[in-house]
């Protein structure tokens, strides 16, 4: 969604197209008698335990519960050690991956036992790239080729092991060596040829090898119950038209009931959001990431004056819906009466697009004026179409004769249902930037109405990458009392912008600042719920960084640095879920 603040570079800027995972409730009981002394367990939700305990059947469980079997796990932690949860990982994966073969898991056994019996069975080999995906892998003389075999044992290929070990170095684990190719193969699950040139390094090795641990998972929960893996293009998410998800104010009782995956049912309640027209898989490998629960689609040009294509995945109920009051601006004259004076009539638009977190340079509005003053009347259609299609671009009004401008910062503060001056004090640019990656609060207080006969004497809520506050003012206007707030993002100037109208709003409650997700694990999160009795809400909106589409050299998806933070979000909930399950 960033861009920049001059028009000048927003001729490239693909404007048309801006704007499975189900966690199952595992059993985790002892499946094996063996315990280790001493040490931090791991639980189930991926995170490590503050509390050490007297044996290690939580490392155990936790690993059991991934799939693996108890002679496995035992074996592998007998050969690590139960602190060393990432090379008992690797251990297992590897295990995991040849036992099919029994000649092949034989190998890998002795491989593990000593390193010094890989010689008696391998030759040399020169050239890596030149080899086939059957040719044999020999004698290798570096660690770049023995990771290379070890993948190949693995099942991967000569061509993935070579381009994973030269995009995430020699010195990655072979953890991380397979989670940058499965990551690559479910990005681009429908390309059988495999392009990883495309693809950058991985920069969270944690959130893919998530993404591996649950794959892992589903194929030998599959295979226990004798189904078919269904491939990723058979359960593609289609974005309806018109976007107005399970219901609008206009339109209230689309739909009034959906049947919520048992992992997915609340307390707590869950709301996630992001651009809806992200790359394709993107809104699929949500979903299953977020307990199956399907997206509502919402353009909020149903809302308000501007239009913001959002999907939201959340476990909300969707009956007692209500709007804000009173209800915002819904036209472009409705919001902006003054400029009806000087609109033209060949100028039809009703809503403007999505608002950006750039600008129209003055160049660009001086040029608009040279093409149309020359002309008593309506000038030519050609200079309507240019006019027109830079107008929708940047969104432009027009505030005098044959004059257009961007919209002012307080001006998108109220198209976006946010108070008056609610960003002011901070830069002109860090306000459009701030604003342009916000929430659309009419929106969002919609959805989140439903909690305010839930909670009439307050919630506790978890806010992640929360901006600038849209989910923190649209409970407020909701008439929702915020008791306890633990708001995470990045940004300092946007905390800044969330403390000062927590102060300005007299909030009774509290407000915890936090600047990164990916610090935010089990030890905080216990501490935060333990203080004031859990969360009652999850909120976020990951970046959009490589997913929309004006970002056209970076739109990377799921996989791309900011975007991948998703992961963060899903980790977190999942974590919320496990420690209150566990007080319970």
């Amino acid at each position: 969604m960033d861009g920049n603040t001059s028009g000048e570079d927003g001729n490239d800027i693909d404007w048309n197209t801006e704007d499975e995972l189900e966690i199952d409730n595992f059993t985790l009981s002892s499946s094996s008698s063996l315990t280790v002394p001493g040490g931090e367990a791991v639980v189930a939700c991926g995170e490590s335990s503050s509390s050490p305990g007297p044996s290690n059947s939580k490392v155990v469980d936790h690993f059991v519960g991934m799939g693996f079997s108890g002679k496995m796990v035992a074996k592998a932690i007998q050969e690590h050690g139960e602190e060393n949860t990432d090379s008992i990982l690797e251990t297992l994966l590897t295990y995991s991956a040849l036992e099919s073969s029994p000649q092949e898991q034989q190998q890998v056994d002795c491989n593990h036992c000593s390193s010094d019996n890989e010689g008696s069975f391998l030759d040399d080999f020169s050239d890596m790239d030149s080899f086939s995906d059957n040719e044999e892998i020999i004698n290798p003389t570096s660690e770049k080729e023995k990771k290379i075999l070890s993948l190949v044992n693995m099942g991967y290929t000569v061509e993935e092991a070579s381009i994973a070990i030269e995009r995430c170095g020699l010195d990655s684990t072979v953890v991380e060596l397979t989670d940058f190719i499965f990551a690559a193969q479910t990005a681009r699950a429908e390309d059988v040829n495999f392009p990883l040139e495309e693809k950058p390094r991985p920069n969270h090795a944690y959130k893919k090898r998530k993404l591996l641990e649950y794959e892992m998972l589903k194929k030998k929960r599959q295979m226990r119950l004798g189904n078919q893996t269904t491939g990723e293009d058979d359960e593609t998410v289609h974005l309806p038209n018109p976007m107005v998800g399970f219901g609008i104010p206009s339109e209230p009782c689309l739909k009034t009931q959906r049947n919520l995956p048992e992992g997915a049912r609340g307390p707590p309640y869950f709301y996630y959001e992001n651009v809806a027209l992200a790359p394709k898989g993107v809104w699929t490998t949500i979903s299953r990431f977020l307990y199956d629960v399907q997206p509502e689609f919402v353009d909020s040009k149903y809302f308000c004056a501007a239009a913001r294509k959002r999907g939201y995945v959340h476990n909300l109920p969707l009956d007692n819906r209500f709007p804000l009051i009173p209800l915002p601006p819904n036209t472009i004259h409705e919001a902006f009466p003054l400029t009806r004076k000087w609109w033209p009539s060949w100028d039809t638009r009703t809503k403007l697009n999505c608002l950006q977190t750039c600008i129209a340079s003055a160049k660009l509005t001086e040029r608009i004026r040279k093409a149309i003053e020359d002309y008593d009347g309506e000038p030519p259609l050609g200079v309507q179409k240019y006019v027109l299609d830079e107008c929708r671009k940047w969104n432009l009004v027009w505030v005098g004769r044959n004059k257009v401008a961007p919209l002012e910062p307080d001006e998108v503060e109220m198209l976006l249902g946010f108070p008056k001056n609610h960003t002011r004090g901070i830069s002109r640019t860090d306000r459009y930037k701030s604003l342009g990656n916000s929430f659309q609060v009419d929106t969002v207080a919609y959805h989140l109405s439903v909690l305010r006969e839930m909670f009439p004497n307050g919630i506790n809520l978890l806010s992640l990458f929360s901006g600038i506050g849209g989910a923190e003012i649209a409970l407020h206007r909701l008439g929702i009392p915020l008791k306890n707030v633990v708001s995470v993002e990045k940004s300092a100037v946007n905390r800044s912008v969330v403390r000062s109208w927590w102060e300005q709003t007299n909030q009774r409650g509290n407000l915890y600042d936090l600047e990164d997700v990916q610090q935010l694990n089990g030890d905080s999160l216990e501490h935060y719920m333990n203080l004031f009795g859990g969360f009652d809400l999850v909120v976020g909106g990951s970046p959009c960084n490589n997913l929309a589409g004006s970002n056209r050299h970076h739109r990377d998806g799921l996989e791309g640095k900011e975007s991948s933070l998703f992961y963060d979000y899903f980790r977190i909930l999942d974590l919320v879920k496990c420690i209150m399950s566990k007080n319970n």
